[in-house]
């Protein structure tokens, strides 16, 4: 898809790496603070496929093993999508890590990540790269889409894709960006059509770099995250990027239990089972609770039954 000159805008990513770090073997203070391992005994997003459009994956990271598809590399077709710059391996790590006696484990473990790669070993794209990304997503199937990225100017191309993905059922999971934005945030997470994220920290207070506001329909950690990298390292990363994962791998858990919700349904839900954030005037602000995600859930499909 060739698309025109102004319309075809630089994306960048929403992260930046802090410092390499070697992990304490198990559960990182993310994963812990959503309470994920509270429900990995009632659903752990088994078979559930999350497309992560990114820098690629790391293939061999001990911590991802068994959990990767193939994917697709739009850069350089014909070449499996091989992560040449670490965020796309650090998002899946948190979505889906598995291993927790070496390395460390994620919100859904037993989710697939179909990697997309779509930018470069600098961490950069256009938007036509975004598109045809989104709409591989829609062509192979794909449960949840994680965009760990973001422009500040409008894209009418870009919001037809994310429509034609929406339309499909796909639930599409944006991250905010990191602009410290009190009223403003991002594209493509400012369309209506996606779940924006932004970022809190380990006292679940908004991180001071997360963009806020009444755009914002969830946050999660997002500070000082600890996750994969490649050759089979960790490095702790802050960034609404590092928020988007935590929420892409929670709606895994949920799409277990309930394959069937549309993404309204789990807009919704993320919304009313929110947990409300400390030391913020904002209202409406919360925290995604898993636990709490999979009651309310719960509650919604037994109303529907009913009716």
């Amino acid at each position: 898809m060739k698309l025109e000159h102004l319309d075809d805008s630089n994306i960048q990513l929403h992260a930046s790496t802090t410092n390499k770090k070697l992990i304490n073997n198990g559960i990182p203070w993310g994963v812990d603070k959503v309470k994920a391992p509270q429900v990995w005994q009632y659903t752990t997003g088994r078979q559930v496929v999350i497309g992560v459009i990114d820098t690629g994956i790391d293939f061999h990271h001990p911590a991802l093993k068994g959990s990767i598809l193939p994917g697709i590399n739009l850069i350089n077709r014909g070449m499996p999508p091989i992560d040449d710059n670490g965020h796309g391996t650090h998002i899946a790590g948190t979505i889906a890590a598995s291993n927790p006696v070496n390395g460390m484990i994620g919100i859904a473990p037993h989710a697939l990540i179909a990697p997309v790669k779509a930018f470069d070993k600098n961490g950069s794209a256009y938007v036509s790269d975004i598109i045809q990304a989104i709409d591989w997503c829609v062509r192979n199937g794909i449960d949840v889409i994680n965009m760990s990225f973001g422009m500040r100017t409008r894209s009418k191309a870009m919001l037809n894709a994310v429509i034609r993905a929406y339309n499909k059922g796909i639930i599409i999971v944006a991250s905010s960006g990191n602009e410290s934005k009190k009223k403003s945030i991002d594209y493509p997470a400012r369309y209506p059509h996606t779940i924006a994220v932004g970022a809190t920290n380990s006292i679940r207070k908004i991180a001071p770099f997360s963009n806020q506001g009444s755009y914002i329909d969830i946050y999660a950690p997002g500070d000082r995250i600890v996750s994969a990298w490649l050759n089979g390292d960790y490095h702790e990363m802050s960034g609404t990027s590092m928020a988007t994962s935590h929420v892409s791998g929670a709606i895994a858990l949920l799409l277990e239990r309930s394959p069937n919700l549309k993404p309204i349904e789990i807009k919704a839900i993320l919304k009313r089972s929110m947990q409300p954030l400390k030391y913020t005037k904002a209202r409406r602000a919360g925290e995604i609770d898993v636990v709490k995600m999979l009651q309310v859930a719960k509650e919604e499909v037994v109303q529907k039954d009913r009716l």
